[in-house]
């Protein structure tokens, strides 16, 4: 009997990384020990995306399909692998430079090789990133993860790297962020599922170390905020600690 899939999930703001963060780490694993599942790729169909004074939502729960989202990762747990019939469309989308150098890529390899040889680690693991995995609303899904990594981002930042995105790629064709999407949609919406996470409910101040601990979340440290490699580090530092049975749920 192999051993049971580790699901890992990454969350955060629009724009704070989670996509490359991800790719990057499955660069640093052995070949194949490591996939990605997106939420993206569980969006409901263009014309169900609910409607927000006149614009699409695509930044909210209702937004998604969460029925097959959980029927999806209840089948990777079980089986260790994607349903056959899973295709994902989120590789089509761009994501911009990161910033990481070779360098800083090949030290994360290195660890991860050391670490999984130290302690013969044959677990395969599942990334699954997306802007809205441990919200409260997202209760059900959030506790399907054996590891929760959250990046943060300023709204400075996170307005500039949305606004340089060219667009996305829906079910059913390509999506392009009117102007002001992110005052009006993006931003609030981050902030009303996200607030319980901080300090007096303030997205831009510290991470609330009591709510984190009690619903098993690892925080991305403020100095990784704009620093992909600072963030790569860290993120290897949590999994070398997963992967020796020091983490959660390991």
């Amino acid at each position: 009997m192999p051993d049971p899939i580790l699901l890992l999930g990454i969350s955060g703001p629009s724009s704070s990384g989670k996509t490359t963060l991800s790719r990057l780490l499955r660069d640093a694993f052995p070949p194949n020990q490591l996939t990605i599942l997106h939420l993206d790729d569980f969006y409901l169909t263009d014309a169900e995306i609910p409607v927000k004074n006149g614009i699409q939502d695509w930044d909210c729960i209702d937004s998604l399909n969460l029925p097959q989202l959980q029927q999806t990762l209840a089948y990777i747990k079980e089986h260790g692998r994607s349903p056959p019939d899973f295709v994902s469309k989120e590789d089509q989308n761009s994501v911009g430079e990161h910033g990481v150098g070779p360098d800083a890529v090949e030290n994360a390899k290195v660890r991860i090789e050391k670490v999984v040889k130290e302690v013969s680690w044959k677990r395969r693991i599942c990334v699954v990133d997306g802007f809205l995995l441990f919200s409260d609303d997202m209760k059900a899904v959030r506790e399907l993860f054996d590891v929760r990594m959250f990046l943060r981002t300023s709204y400075a930042t996170a307005k500039r790297r949305r606004e340089a995105r060219s667009g996305y790629v829906t079910l059913e064709g390509f999506w392009e962020d009117p102007p002001g999407y992110v005052d009006t949609i993006v931003w609030p919406n981050y902030v009303h599922d996200h607030k319980f996470l901080f300090v007096d409910e303030d997205v831009e101040k510290e991470l609330d170390e009591s709510v984190c601990r009690r619903i098993g979340l690892e925080g991305m440290p403020r100095d990784a905020e704009e620093n992909m490699e600072r963030c790569l580090e860290w993120a290897v530092g949590v999994l070398e600690k997963v992967i020796r049975g020091e983490g959660p749920k390991s």
